[in-house]
């Protein structure tokens, strides 16, 4: 099968247009816009099943952003974005690893969508169970901190289950856990409903497609797990006594709280989705 020419000026109609109503929606800045046009195209060009993925991930992650925005304003001060405003390395951040295996997904099957089926497809199958794996992790852990922020229980440190300032890196909340889980288990219906519509699947594989859901929800926990962890270690999180408010960088008038200066929160959240890609991708070949 061959791309014919109206799927490749669809695929980047599609990326152009979303991308200049997240700009003007403030959801994206002028980088991201740019970075989120090409990654949305390919993801398009690849599949429609990859396209949808990209775009549950960053609408439902954007709507998110913006709910609660009074109290998130009046919690971060001058720092508050409104509309999340990501830029192209927070982009790239959430959608170049996916982006690369969907492209080599449909590389590998002449550009059709396959059903995950691991002795027939274990190549494609381990690459479809990354991609999924890979929003599922960027919508559970951009859900859980848009809900676990706004969460009416003191967050607790993961290492230690103290109790800490709202902010910390690596503080967790039940509500926030919860919506994770909720944003991964999206991603994975999303899956499964438009993987019905692009591919037919035959006996036991058909039945087997469903635990895509499941398997969405699971990533989606894991990797909000896993960003915690690497927050409350490998990201440094300080109380300034000037500004009186939770910061990411040490200083004369900061007292450190928890963690190291080693990774921002670009670098923790690409790890995490990197760890969280690895272990669905795995998980693909023995659960499908």
């Amino acid at each position: 099968m061959e791309i014919s020419l109206l799927w490749i000026v669809c695929s980047l109609l599609v990326g152009v247009v979303v991308a200049v109503i997240a700009l003007h929606r403030r959801s994206l800045n002028a980088s991201g816009a740019v970075a989120g046009s090409i990654v949305l195209s390919l993801s398009c060009l690849a599949g429609f099943r990859y396209g949808a993925l990209i775009l549950g991930f960053f609408f439902s992650s954007s709507r998110l952003t913006k709910y609660g925005a009074k109290v998130k304003r009046e919690m971060e001060g001058n720092d508050y974005k409104h509309g999340g405003q990501r830029d192209w390395l927070q982009v790239l951040v959430n959608s170049s690893i996916a982006t690369v295996l969907s492209l080599l997904a449909a590389y590998y099957t002449n550009w059709e969508d396959k059903c995950l089926d691991a002795i027939e497809l274990p190549l494609v199958t381990a690459l479809l169970g990354g991609v999924l794996g890979h929003y599922a992790c960027c919508n559970g852990d951009t859900w859980s901190s848009e809900i676990g922020v706004l969460s009416k229980s003191q967050p607790r440190l993961i290492t230690t289950l103290r109790v800490v300032q709202r902010g910390v890196n690596g503080a967790v909340t039940l509500s926030g856990l919860l919506a994770s889980a909720a944003g991964g288990a999206l991603i994975g219906l999303i899956f499964v409903v438009t993987g019905l519509i692009s591919v037919k699947c035959e006996g036991l594989v058909a039945h087997k497609q469903w635990l895509a859901f499941p398997l969405g929800a699971f990533a989606g926990l894991f990797g909000s797990i896993c960003d915690s962890l690497l927050g409350a270690t490998m990201q440094y999180s300080g109380f300034c006594v000037v500004r009186k408010k939770v910061v990411e960088k040490p200083g004369p008038t900061v007292k450190r709280i928890t963690g190291q200066d080693i990774l921002d929160n670009n670098g923790v959240n690409f790890v995490s989705v990197l760890i969280t890609t690895i272990a669905t991708a795995a998980l693909s070949l023995y659960i499908f």
